[in-house]
């Protein structure tokens, strides 16, 4: 059997360069609108209306997977009934973009709720994208979107 040095050698260094690659870190920008998802999501899971008014602009467009639009009021209304509450919530994979003074976030959305008034269980897999929108040293969200998987 004959081998190549070549077959032994490029592969070894192959290695031995990937292990040399410096991982980028998050930027601060970044880091800030990852907390703010964290804590959206925490709110939405605690239907806690102050902190996701605090978390969203005045100007704020919720569409839903059902193609229902909302306002930010409205969103949050509807966020805090309490009809039906969150045995689970999940985004997964997240994936910042920061672009000036707005980031592109999308993840997808895995979640287990309950109705209040019957215990009825049901849940949803959703492919979220979301758009915040950095207002002095602050990330707002202006716009969210959602589409069933």
């Amino acid at each position: 059997m004959n081998i190549d040095r070549r077959q032994v050698v490029l592969p070894a260094l192959a290695i031995g360069l990937l292990g040399a690659v410096p991982t980028l870190a998050a930027s601060p920008d970044e880091d800030a609108v990852a907390k703010n998802i964290e804590a959206f999501r925490a709110a939405q899971v605690a239907t806690d209306g102050k902190v996701l008014d605090a978390l969203c602009a005045p100007e704020l467009s919720y569409s839903h997977s059902d193609g229902r639009i909302e306002d930010k009021a409205t969103f949050i209304k509807n966020a805090t009934d309490r009809k039906t509450k969150f045995l689970s919530l999940a985004y997964q994979d997240p994936k910042i973009r920061i672009v000036g003074d707005a980031a592109i976030v999308r993840f997808n959305w895995v979640s287990e709720s309950e109705a209040i008034a019957d215990g009825k269980k049901s849940g949803n897999k959703l492919h979220i994208l979301m758009n915040w929108q950095k207002r002095g040293a602050d990330w707002k969200l202006l716009s969210r979107a959602a589409t069933k998987l």
